[in-house]
């Protein structure tokens, strides 16, 4: 206890009493995660507010051979920013780290803390002339420092790619307190191992990542948004192919969306209205590029009434107005919380080939309602690289126990049929707690002991975010 109270006292002195939480009711929205499935306890809740102060609160920790979990604006979905509930850990938070160190529009970078609010990223680029294209539905909230941890991908993968290809360089603070300055903004730098990608997708585990130098573009000259109705997955895949053929580099996004998923928005999202008829899949597509919005519009339009003509969709609505695609983008991204509002769920964020993308939905579909006829199935996701959330509500019939219950069951079904067509797991949420022992029938042997080996290599104690991904 007194080695407790000393390091404690230490904490303090390096960040201030008044950054350093203790008392149960102010570490509390730290210790649950946006789902309310996990729930963990800690020493305390420390929030330094530079890299010199997040080193020296890791040395101390070190020093006393305590585990630290790093979280950042705490929206995992796989409870990777919740320590356990033996109370021994320190929860370092990163949200104090919220300055844009620089902006680089010669060079299209921008050197940014990991506490910095995506959104505020988003702004930042935009108020300089220039584009950040990382765009997800937790975007007010999630912190680029998670997005980094978990290679981050959302809505624009399929033009702009994910995490790993936006982030040129990084500041990390590694498990033993040192800190790896990598901020540099190039595009080519061949001198040997490029780091930066061992702590991407790293979810915390091997060190924490306190700054980066990420990637602009310029500010599209026109946007176009369209709502379809479609009739299947293997239509959306069809759609795809010709809006790519059509429209190239152009197309931004590529959005399915089951009419289950549809539904709980309406349902439980005020202000929220079905666009078209009600079909049994949707379709959400924008495209960007130069001259004026109405010359892109009128280039889109007659693609849907091809479209239309040939029976490959139903029906369309191309927004008229930024404030119309807004309300159509809004139908996507509530899908999450409109979810969490009908109640507890289990989710499956996955990733299979986009030529697999109709077989794996068949297939999935059959198998789980072979074993739960009840369960309703929510699916929608970024037909344009692959990766679909797949997810299942609770029957009204059944209660949040059983439901749990069968979660195993559930995902063996989902990810051995995954797995079959050479897919993953986790496309873009990560591992954190929720996969950490599923991925062991999923990766050789081989893999994993090569992660194990660089864990061992950078956090030999294994003090950094323990349990997290292995």
């Amino acid at each position: 206890m007194v080695l407790d109270m000393n390091l404690i006292e230490q904490l303090a002195v390096i960040v201030g009493a008044d950054n350093l939480l203790t008392a149960a009711g102010d570490m509390a929205p730290h210790l649950v995660d946006w789902r309310g499935r996990y729930h963990g306890t800690a020493r305390c809740v420390v929030r330094p507010a530079s890299a010199e102060e997040v080193s020296a609160v890791v040395r101390a920790c070190a020093q006393a051979g305590v585990a630290m979990v790093p979280q950042g604006g705490n929206t995992s979905l796989c409870g990777a920013g919740i320590p356990d509930e033996s109370g021994a850990a320190v929860l370092i938070s990163l949200s104090r780290l919220n300055r844009i160190r620089a902006i680089d529009s010669a060079n299209n970078t921008i050197v940014i803390e990991a506490g910095c609010v995506l959104q505020a990223l988003q702004e930042a680029a935009a108020q300089a002339g220039r584009l950040f294209p990382l765009s997800l539905a937790a975007e007010g909230s999630c912190q680029i420092g998670g997005n980094l941890s978990t290679n981050a991908g959302g809505v624009h993968v399929m033009r702009y790619g994910n995490m790993r290809e936006l982030a040129l360089g990084l500041e990390v603070v590694l498990p033993n307190g040192e800190i790896w300055n990598g901020l540099r903004g190039l595009r080519k730098d061949n001198s040997g191992y490029d780091l930066k990608q061992l702590f991407i997708g790293a979810e915390g585990t091997l060190g924490i990542i306190t700054a980066a130098v990420l990637k602009l573009f310029p500010l599209p000259q026109s946007v176009a948004t369209a709502w379809m109705a479609i009739d299947s997955p293997p239509a959306a895949v069809r759609l795809l192919g010709e809006l790519q053929e059509a429209f190239g580099a152009g197309l931004n996004a590529c959005e399915l969306v089951s009419d289950t998923a549809l539904g709980l928005v309406l349902k439980h999202i005020p202000g929220a209205q079905a666009p078209l008829a009600e079909s049994p899949w949707h379709l959400l597509v924008e495209i960007s590029g130069e001259g004026g919005d109405s010359s892109l519009h009128a280039t889109l339009e007659a693609f849907l009434e091809k479209a239309l003509e040939r029976g490959v969709i139903s029906d369309a609505v191309l927004a008229q107005s930024s404030d119309q695609a807004r309300r159509l983008w809004a139908l996507r991204e509530n899908i999450s919380e409109a979810q969490k509002i009908e109640g507890i769920s289990i989710k499956h964020d996955l990733s299979v080939a986009i030529s697999h993308i109709g077989e794996f939905i068949e297939r999935a579909d059959a198998a789980l309602k072979q074993f739960f006829p009840d369960f309703r199935i929510v699916a929608f996701g970024h037909v344009g690289d692959g990766n679909l959330h797949y997810n299942q509500s609770k029957p009204e019939t059944m209660d949040a126990a059983a439901f749990i219950a069968v979660q195993p069951t559930i995902n063996r079904i989902v990810h051995d049929i995954v797995h079959e067509l050479g897919g993953s797991i986790s496309a873009e949420h990560g591992l954190g707690q929720l996969k950490r022992e599923e991925i062991l029938r999923y990766k050789s042997p081989l893999e994993m002991e090569m992660m194990r080996a660089i864990k061992r290599a950078l956090d030999p104690r294994g003090l950094m975010n323990p349990g997290k991904v292995l």
